[in-house]
């Protein structure tokens, strides 16, 4: 079963998140990463591309670096684009190089209980089986505009 997250608590973590660590982008422009990662970076996010495959190259120019070992330590919020069974490895690291992380979000399709028990033992929000790109959209009411019901009302345009 999907877990829950209440609306208060998603808006919460995207408002606070500024710098941005997403393991896992492609640059390929028909990947779901590059979509994300696209979106993230033009709502102003700071935006770390994390992926060996692209090293020496860069994501709407930005550097792609190999490893957490090289996003820098301020980073806050981690997107996760990696198979389920690869991902407390990630977290791992991620907890041990990354002292400001408040966020760990993996993707749609992407859950790894024990990764995620371990990371809210150490104080770190969690969120599974979610997509940023679609939560902000939804939350900040961006989706109306593409004729959605958010849920949102807003007098805005």
């Amino acid at each position: 079963m999907r877990e829950q997250y209440s609306d208060r608590f998603l808006k919460d973590i995207l408002a606070r998140a500024q710098r941005v660590a997403v393991v896992g982008l492609s640059s390929k422009q028909t990947r779901p990463s590059f979509f994300v990662g696209r979106y993230l970076k033009l709502r102003g996010y700071a935006l770390t591309p994390v992926n060996p495959a692209y090293v020496g190259q860069s994501f709407l120019g930005l550097p792609y670096v190999a490893s957490l070992a090289d996003v820098p330590q301020d980073c806050d919020f981690l997107d996760i684009f990696r198979r389920s069974e690869d991902v407390m490895p990630i977290v791992e690291e991620a907890l041990e190089r990354l002292p400001g992380l408040q966020t760990i979000w993996m993707q749609i399709g992407v859950v790894h209980e024990e990764a995620a028990a371990y990371a809210r033992a150490r104080g770190v929000d969690v969120v599974m089986d979610r997509c940023p790109k679609i939560e902000h959209q939804r939350l900040f009411g961006e989706l109306r505009k593409g004729g959605f019901n958010t849920g949102v009302i807003s007098s805005k345009l």
